[in-house]
C-alpha cells in the first residue's frame, strides 16, 4: 500500500498547481488497504484553476496507476449529514439480508459507473478480503509435544509485531519489536519457513509438517451499518456542467431499469439527501416570501388589484436571473437561490414607485387612469433608474470577482445583474399596462358589487312605498 500511495503522490505534486500533501494509511477504525491524502492547493490568485479542474486533469493520469485508485473531492465548508466517503455525494443501500445486499451491490455500482453524468464512482464495500485458515493435525504435533499455545505464540512472534523489551536512555526510549522481515509478511511461502523446536527432542520442527494452511473462503473486511441493518455506500462525483439535479434523476432511473427487489432499500445521504428535501421546501418558501409581499401591499393600498400589477414585475427578474444562470453555466444552489428573494425585494421598488404615484395622482388631482400612470412613468423614470444601477452595479464585483472563495459569490452576482437587467427593460413598458388593465377590471368588479346594491335598495324602497299605499 505504502509504494502505491507515494506513487500517486508523486503524481498530484507534479501538478503546478498543488502547493503541499500529507497522506496516512487505515485509522479511524478503517482496513489497512485504505489511505487518505490531504491536498492544499496555492492561493487562488497563483493559479488559473478551480479545485474541481484540477480534479479533473489529475484524474487520468492516477488512473494508470495499477494496483490502487485515488477518489478526489473538493474539501467543503459545510458538510450536510451523511458519512465519510471517497467522493462527494453518497447513494446508500440497505437490506436486512446480507447476501441479497451483497450481491446487488455491484450490480449497481456497475450500472451508475456507465451513467455520463457521474465520475468516481466508488462503494465502500469490502467483501473480497483474503483470509488464511491453519489446519492444526494434533495428533501428529503431538508427537513432538507441540501444544496449540506454542503455535499461536509462534506465529504471532512472526506476524503480531510483538514487544519483547524495552530500552531506557536518558533522552530517548526504545522498544524492541519481533517479527519477520517485511517483505516476506504478504507470502504465504512465509509459512512454509517457520520452525518450532519441540519440547520432547528439542529440534526443529517445519510447521508444514503438522498443519495445512488455505486462502478460502474470502471474507469481508467490514461490513458498514446504518440504523439497525447492514448498508453499503456508494458514492459519487459530477461531470463538468452537470447539476446535482440532472445526477440524482439518472441515478433513479437506473435504479428502477435494474429492477431491483423490493427488500432492497435505497436512498441518498448527505449532500444529496438534503438537495432532495430542498427541491420541496424551495418552491415553498418563494411562495411565501410573495404571499408577504401581496398582504403588507394589500394593507398599504387598501386594494386587493394593485398589489398585482406591484408583483407583476417579478416574473421577468425570475427569467432573467435563471437565464443568465444557465448561460453562466452555474447551477441554481442556496447562493442563488439568495439572490433570487433579493431580487423580489429590489424588483417590486419599481412597480411600487409607479403605482403609489399614480395613486396619489388619481386621488388627489382627479386624473384619468391613463394619464396618472403616464405622469408617474415619466417623473419616477430617473429615481427608478438610479436605484435600479445602484443595486446592479453592486452586483458587478461579486458576478466578476476571483479571488479566494470568489466560487460561492458569484450565483448571487450573476442572479442579482441579470434579474435587474432583463426586469428594468420590461416592467418600464409592463407595468403601465398591468396597472391600467387591472384598474379597468376594479372598476368592473366595483360597478357590478355598486349595480347589485342598488337593485337591492330599490325593491326594499319599492316594498316600503307598496306598504304605505296599502
Amino acid at each position: 500500500m505504502h509504494p502505491r500511495q507515494v506513487e500517486l503522490g508523486k503524481i498530484v505534486m507534479d501538478d503546478p498547481d498543488i502547493a503541499s500533501i500529507a497522506m496516512n494509511i487505515g485509522g479511524s477504525g478503517r482496513a489497512g488497504n485504505n489511505g487518505n491524502m490531504f491536498i492544499t492547493l496555492k492561493p487562488r490568485n497563483e493559479r488559473e484553476a478551480s479545485a474541481q479542474q484540477i480534479i479533473a486533469r489529475l484524474r487520468p493520469k492516477l488512473e494508470k496507476v495499477s494496483g490502487a485508485r485515488l477518489y478526489m473531492q473538493a474539501a467543503q465548508d459545510v458538510r450536510l449529514g451523511g458519512r465519510p466517503t471517497r467522493t462527494q455525494f453518497e447513494f446508500t443501500l440497505q437490506d436486512a439480508d446480507l447476501a441479497e445486499l451483497n450481491d446487488w451491490a455491484p450490480k449497481i455500482l456497475a450500472k451508475m459507473q456507465t451513467l455520463p453524468q457521474l465520475r468516481d464512482v466508488a462503494t465502500d464495500q469490502q467483501t473480497q478480503g483474503t483470509t488464511v485458515q491453519l489446519k492444526i493435525n494434533r495428533d501428529t504435533a503431538a508427537r513432538y509435544g507441540i501444544q496449540p499455545q506454542l503455535i499461536d505464540d509462534t506465529l504471532y512472534d512472526a506476524f503480531g509485531q510483538r514487544q519483547v523489551t524495552q530500552y531506557f536512555t536518558q533522552l530517548n526510549t526504545y522498544k524492541v519489536i519481533l517479527e519477520i522481515l517485511p517483505e516476506m509478511q504478504g507470502s504465504l511461502e512465509s509459512l512454509n519457513k517457520l520452525y518450532l523446536k519441540s519440547p520432547l527432542t528439542g529440534d526443529q520442527v517445519p510447521l508444514s509438517t503438522f498443519a495445512t494452511w488455505s486462502t478460502d473462503p474470502v471474507r469481508p473486511l467490514s461490513i458498514s451499518h446504518q440504523g439497525q441493518f447492514p448498508a453499503i455506500t456508494i458514492s459519487f462525483n459530477l461531470a463538468q456542467g452537470v447539476a446535482l439535479g440532472q445526477a440524482t434523476e439518472a441515478v433513479q432511473k437506473a435504479m428502477a431499469d435494474l429492477g431491483a427487489p423490493p427488500t432492497l432499500n435505497s436512498s441518498f445521504q448527505g449532500t444529496a439527501q438534503a438537495f432532495q428535501q430542498s427541491l420541496g421546501t424551495v418552491p415553498l418558501l418563494i411562495l411565501a416570501a410573495l404571499v408577504v409581499v401581496y398582504l403588507i401591499l394589500g394593507i398599504l393600498y387598501e386594494s386587493y388589484i394593485h398589489p398585482i400589477t406591484i408583483l407583476s414585475t417579478l416574473p421577468s427578474a425570475g427569467v432573467g436571473a435563471l437565464a443568465i444562470l444557465m448561460a453562466a453555466g452555474f447551477e441554481f444552489s442556496l447562493i442563488a437561490l439568495i439572490g433570487v428573494i433579493l431580487l423580489i425585494g429590489i424588483v417590486k421598488k419599481n412597480g411600487i414607485m409607479m403605482v403609489d404615484f399614480a395613486i396619489a395622482a388619481e386621488r388627489d388631482e382627479h386624473k384619468t387612469p391613463a394619464e396618472s400612470i403616464r405622469q408617474a412613468a415619466l417623473l419616477r423614470f430617473r429615481p427608478i433608474m438610479m436605484t435600479t444601477m445602484a443595486a446592479l452595479l453592486g452586483g458587478v464585483p461579486l458576478m466578476l470577482g476571483h479571488g479566494t472563495g470568489a466560487e460561492i459569490r458569484q450565483p448571487l452576482g450573476y442572479a442579482m445583474v441579470g434579474g435587474l437587467i432583463v426586469s428594468q427593460a420590461l416592467t418600464l413598458f409592463t407595468t403601465p399596462v398591468v396597472y391600467l388593465y387591472l384598474d379597468e377590471l376594479n372598476n368592473w368588479f366595483s360597478g357590478w358589487g355598486r349595480k347589485g346594491d342598488g337593485e337591492g335598495d330599490e325593491t326594499v324602497e319599492h316594498g316600503t312605498v307598496k306598504e304605505a299605499a296599502e
